[in-house]
């Protein structure tokens, strides 16, 4: 008798495809549309992505820095503006629309994914005139008006949050959560919550102050105050991302107060800051809710007050009210109220730990993954 041989599976490798990434402007719509990037990357090297914005510096610098080609097209933001600019950002849908139907002409994508921001609607409206698929990603837990009007053209919406009110068709709407870059994955990934213990006799406790891609003027004010009222000043250190226009004035005010840290105006290796912090304070904008919760780490939330429908209040109850992490409003906060906050952490690593695994329950680490899987599912038309 001829024994029998088990086959060895073939791994066949997923078909490059062309795909475009519409949007940014923020981190909070970059970053999410850089994590699907890489992963579409990851599947084949071949695959061939396309980031299509309205080229802010910050975008492009960023973009190429990762080596991802990046196009421009005309688009400016209508909500929360007066009427003159309302109707001058309306004036350039038109061109718009036009700019992005011949981006799409000449690079033929097999798939358009819309990752909220202005500069989504002329290109995803474009798609749809071309009848090519469309998918959405809404970070927030209340979905942005770019992508509640991109919402009916799409094929698939993939949202970040389990209770994102909708009324669409179900079938097409899939949770995934938010995707996270893969560098931020990496370097935290084999990080235990518990280490945190170590600080005080080893260590300094670290505290990474971040308020967004462009800095929280609100909250890098209260930080300065809080460096006065800490009180072991040689035993705190801060991580702190100030934007462009306090960096000067936030360094100084560490300098005079003695205490050590770390201020510039935007860190690019944030997985590496994430990775020194003990504790997180910032804002509670969508990306870095799912970066908090893909790593696990304590954080103090100061949601931006005048975030469009106060998402990012919603954002960050979703974690407090399981403990998984502490908030303050910005009418409430204060220096003294913040060195309390931290001062606490610092003598109670305890608690600090339990937060932050609590947080970790929250994570979607595999959001990108998924997002790629039902993206090669629709693009092989399989629903």
């Amino acid at each position: 008798m001829v024994p029998f041989v088990e086959k060895k599976k073939l791994h066949k490798t997923p078909q490059a495809l062309r795909i475009i990434i519409a949007g940014g402007g923020t981190g909070g719509h970059l970053f999410p549309g850089i994590a699907i990037a890489q992963e579409f990357m990851a599947r084949n090297p071949n695959s061939n992505v396309l980031f299509v914005g309205t080229g802010k510096p910050f975008e492009t610098s960023i973009l190429s820095e990762l080596g991802f080609k990046h196009a421009k097209i005309t688009a400016a933001g209508i909500k929360g503006r007066g009427t003159a600019k309302q109707a001058l950002s309306i004036a350039k849908i038109p061109k718009g629309i036009f700019e992005s139907i011949m981006i799409l002409k000449r690079f033929k994508p097999d798939l358009v994914i819309g990752v909220g921001g202005y500069a989504a609607g002329p290109l995803v409206t474009g798609a749809w005139l071309l009848g090519i698929r469309i998918a959405l990603h809404e970070q927030n837990i209340l979905m942005g008006i770019t992508n509640r009007i991109l919402s009916r053209l799409a094929d698939r919406i993939f949202i970040s949050f389990e209770n994102t009110p909708l009324e669409l068709n179900g079938r097409k709407v899939h949770l995934t959560g938010n995707p996270v870059r893969k560098e931020i994955l990496q370097r935290n990934g084999n990080q235990k919550v518990s280490t945190v213990a170590s600080f005080g006799k080893q260590r300094p406790f670290t505290i990474l102050i971040i308020g967004g891609s462009q800095g929280a003027r609100g909250i890098n004010l209260a930080v300065m105050e809080t460096a006065e009222y800490i009180r072991e000043k040689d035993a705190f250190f801060f991580i702190h991302q100030t934007g462009v226009q306090d960096e000067t004035m936030v360094k100084t005010a560490y300098q005079r107060c003695g205490i050590a840290g770390k201020v510039q105006a935007f860190f690019v290796d944030m997985a590496r800051q994430y990775q020194q912090a003990d504790l997180v304070i910032c804002r509670a904008g969508a990306t870095t809710v799912a970066e908090i919760t893909a790593i696990g780490k304590g954080v103090v939330f100061i949601p931006f007050p005048f975030a469009a429908d106060n998402h990012q209040v919603l954002n960050a109850r979703t974690l407090t009210n399981a403990a998984a992490a502490e908030m303050i409003l910005e009418k409430d906060l204060s220096g003294r109220v913040l060195a309390d906050k931290i001062e606490y952490f610092a003598s109670n690593p305890e608690a600090l730990s339990q937060m932050a695994a609590r947080a970790k329950d929250f994570g979607r680490p595999h959001a990108a993954a998924m997002i790629v899987d039902k993206c090669y599912n629709l693009i092989e038309s399989r629903f």
